[in-house]
């Protein structure tokens, strides 16, 4: 066999076997996190490296003697497992001021919402009447606080809020035509598409007005023996503005009450409670929805309700019982995990704590002003005197993200950071390698931090991950 570049390298004599890399005082710690079997594994995997990288070389006089490429491949084996570790999911502290940052796992949950979760992480009444001692229905509680806060007859809850509309469009209009209008044929982040949504589902998409302007007549000239459905759906963070109209709810829902056919509203986000005084405009309450004639609504649960990812589904009880009875709700229902976070969450709403209980509600209420003295506050700590490290105060605004309210406007105070000797880049680059990582925005050669998305407990980290630049 002929040999291969440099195969009689010396060094490759050199480089430590996989044994010898386990014995490492590196490799012990490791098993001690990731397990004997992984640390073998990534110590094979950096041997292999090493000699490849010297069969990539010429052969080089100076080069790492055998106990220098142990400490080498003992560097390299700690770095993977940090690599590996960092891939997976962990705390981060969003300080990009995007509230409902999607990248980020959207709304925090409340403190309620954890120790709910904490409780039902091992056995729990999910299925359990502990009063009667009988088989319980599941999401009993959800669904009662769902009926009480949107005035709805009833309601159900799946795993998220493309289920709940493939759920709906499936079993109600899965046999027939569901009418929409062209304005709302919407791609929402992630890759929802309404179009892909319906023809997953079955139904026969109809649609019904132009992009712009859709009017009554076009729902009413479009409705055949095949209409099962028709469907409002909320635009997210999409907007056609201008020469623009379509039918209001009640009117369309008229119609389709006239006619026997259910009216299904998508509302995205999903507000319980009116949040307009917080600059969050166009985000529907479902309760309106239900009031002014929708006959089934489905709404996000980590969004405005500032809750654990849920799709859900208030409306007429028949409709809804429909939903529940059918093969599919099964595939689609929500966990013991989800149902015991949205309860808790569900429950500070309807006694009215929810502006003082859920972060989400916290971040939007809170002033631009009290962000300000925060921010003082926080440079007060901040050990400058000699540093490299240059930290403003800039106006700026706040995202909500998630779809929700795209042309809110909230107010801030940013921290702008820059430095003598470090690019935006590189500082951006060393808030993220932090532990946890501080995940911030660079703008005109500057990162900036929000604090609105900061909790007070995780800023100390922040005062001391700054000071440490």
């Amino acid at each position: 066999m002929t040999e291969t570049k440099n195969s009689g390298d010396p060094r490759l004599r050199q480089v430590p076997s996989v044994d010898q890399l386990l014995r490492t005082e590196t490799a012990v710690e490791l098993r001690e996190t990731i397990g004997i079997k992984r640390v073998t594994s990534l110590a094979r995997l950096v041997t292999s490296e090493i000699r490849a990288r010297i069969r990539g070389e010429e052969p080089k006089s100076n080069g790492l003697n055998a106990e220098g490429l142990l400490v080498e491949a003992a560097r390299r084996l700690k770095e993977a497992a940090e690599s590996e570790s960092r891939i997976g999911i962990r705390k981060v502290i969003n300080a990009t001021g995007v509230v409902l940052h999607t990248n980020l796992g959207r709304a925090p949950l409340s403190q309620a919402a954890k120790q709910a979760i904490e409780e039902a992480a091992g056995y729990c009444t999910l299925e359990y009447d502990s009063v009667s001692g009988m088989r319980g229905k599941r999401g009993a509680r959800v669904e009662a606080l769902l009926r009480e806060l949107t005035s709805a007859e009833d309601a159900l809850v799946v795993n998220n809020c493309a289920a709940a509309a493939l759920l709906i469009l499936g079993v109600i209009a899965g046999d027939g035509e569901t009418l929409v209008s062209r304005g709302e044929l919407v791609e929402i982040g992630g890759d929802f598409r309404v179009p892909d949504v319906m023809a997953s589902s079955g139904t026969r998409m109809v649609e019904v007005g132009t992009t712009n302007k859709t009017h009554l007549d076009d729902y009413r000239r479009a409705i055949t023996a095949k209409t099962r459905l028709i469907m409002r759906v909320h635009p997210s963070n999409y907007r056609v503005i201008g020469f623009a109209s379509s039918p209001d709810l009640t009117e369309l829902a008229t119609l389709a009450h006239d006619l026997r056919i259910p009216l299904y509203e998508d509302a995205g986000s999903g507000q319980i409670n009116d949040l307009s005084e917080f600059g969050i405009e166009g985000e529907p309450v479902v309760s309106s929805l239900i009031t002014g004639g929708a006959d089934l609504v489905s709404f996000s649960g980590d969004k405005l309700l500032g809750s654990i990812q849920t799709g859900i589904i208030v409306g007429r009880r028949g409709l809804v019982d429909r939903l529940r009875r059918h093969p599919l709700y099964r595939a689609l229902r929500a966990d013991k995990i989800r149902l015991a976070a949205l309860e808790a969450t569900l429950a500070a709403h309807l006694k009215g704590s929810a502006l003082n209980e859920i972060p989400v509600l916290q971040m939007l209420a809170t002033s631009r002003e009290e962000i300000a003295q925060r921010c003082r506050s926080l440079v007060s700590q901040l050990d400058l005197a000699n540093a490299e490290l240059k930290v403003e105060l800039v106006e700026g605004e706040s995202a909500i993200g998630g779809g929700a309210g795209p042309n809110a406007s909230l107010p801030t105070v940013l921290l702008a950071l820059s430095s003598s000797e470090r690019s935006a880049q590189e500082l951006e680059a060393l808030l993220r390698s932090a532990s946890p990582s501080i995940i911030a925005r660079i703008s005109e050669q500057k990162v900036l931090i929000d604090l609105r998305t900061v909790s007070p407990d995780d800023q100390v980290h922040l005062i001391d991950v700054l000071n440490s630049l």
